[in-house]
């Protein structure tokens, strides 16, 4: 074991930063360099920072550096996982691994999960390969057997790792939890092992980002609710709080309820989802508020189109679409977005100017 001190290139050897990674609790000597050894347990230091990562906060920097790590103390007849160097993703994987001796491969997804990563190419074939034959993981083990997450099949190509790499390519579970059985049952899925469920608590877990990522289109929403207020009164009252009301609810509608309320709003399409549920908060919010006729007209152009395009956006973190299914749809729903909201602010203008 060396010093807890240093962290870990993309070959997997030591290299001195003076930066202490709590969850390596050393380092393993072997014929291909100093493994970094992993802990199982999450520290407080992971749960904050998975924490933080969830609400948006240093998101795009919550990595690990890739190349090769070991759990327990593996030897050559230990198995071969492979993960992304998202933290969140090594750290679901690794909490599951107690009690488990195992070489663990990190990919350079550039901070990506697995399943996002796949489909963009970065937990892809050449990147498996390359960190096969960098990291000298066939000197260690006497099998050819790597583990990949059956959610990063979509960008690797089995065939060719084989005969690059000599590697044989198995793909595990969906979710991590069940690695051991998985491992216990010789590598054989159940048919529940297979499925993604993305169920109501696996959606709740990504509205927190997707509110924190709306944050700036709320506050330019607002910045236009206010500037409308003052000039429709000539001063501050409690008439630009409650003429915000609309903007922040679609925006709720969008980033909450959209995710939320996913398997049983009609239409496919997240764009559609997102506009049936704009619809019915415009509906509400001008009953509540009492509009006149155009303010009904103006919030009905305006506000849907709020709800659709973040929902839109939660297409990114989900497995119910495809990258070809997101492109397409974006294709044909942002220039209709684009234009309902700006027929309503022109709306909104000539109304303000007593023209409609």
């Amino acid at each position: 074991m060396g010093n807890q001190s240093e962290t870990i290139n993309a070959t997997g050897n030591k290299k001195d930063s003076g930066k202490s990674e709590k969850f390596i609790t050393g380092f393993k000597e072997t014929k291909a360099g100093s493994i970094p050894v992993i802990s199982s347990r999450l520290f407080f230091s992971d749960i904050t920072g998975a924490w933080k990562a969830r609400w948006g906060i240093n998101r795009n920097n919550y990595k690990i550096n890739p190349g090769l790590y070991c759990i327990g103390d593996p030897d050559e007849n230990s198995i071969v996982l492979v993960s992304a160097n998202y933290k969140l993703s090594l750290d679901s994987l690794r909490k599951e691994l107690e009690g488990i001796n195992a070489w663990i491969l990190v990919l350079d997804t550039k901070g990506i999960n697995v399943w996002c990563a796949a489909g963009k190419g970065t937990f892809g074939t050449d990147e498996l390969n390359h960190r096969i034959i960098s990291t000298k993981i066939r000197q260690l083990i006497n099998h050819k057997n790597i583990i990949l997450p059956q959610l990063g099949a979509v960008g690797v190509e089995a065939l060719f790792v084989k005969k690059l790499t000599g590697m044989k390519v198995i793909y595990g579970p969906v979710y991590a939890k069940d690695i051991k059985e998985f491992i216990r049952n010789n590598y054989t899925k159940s048919p529940e092992m297979r499925e993604v469920k993305f169920n109501l608590k696996d959606r709740l877990v990504l509205v927190p980002v997707e509110i924190t990522s709306s944050l700036m289109l709320g506050l330019i929403l607002l910045a236009l609710s206010t500037v409308f207020s003052l000039l429709s009164a000539f001063k501050f009252s409690s008439e630009i709080f409650i003429n915000s009301i609309p903007y922040l609810g679609a925006i709720l509608c969008g980033t909450v309820l959209a995710p939320l309320m996913l398997p049983v709003i009609p239409f496919r399409p997240f764009a559609l989802k997102g506009f049936v549920i704009g619809i019915f908060w415009s509906v509400i919010i001008s009953f509540l508020l009492k509009y006149s006729l155009t303010g009904w007209i103006i919030n009905l152009l305006v506000l849907p189109p709020i709800s659709a395009f973040l929902a839109l956006n939660f297409t990114g973190a989900t497995t119910y679409t495809s990258l070809t299914g997101v492109k397409l749809e974006i294709k044909f729903a942002m220039p209709l977005i684009i234009l309902s909201v700006f027929l309503g602010f022109i709306a909104k203008i000539l109304n303000l100017i007593k023209l409609i």
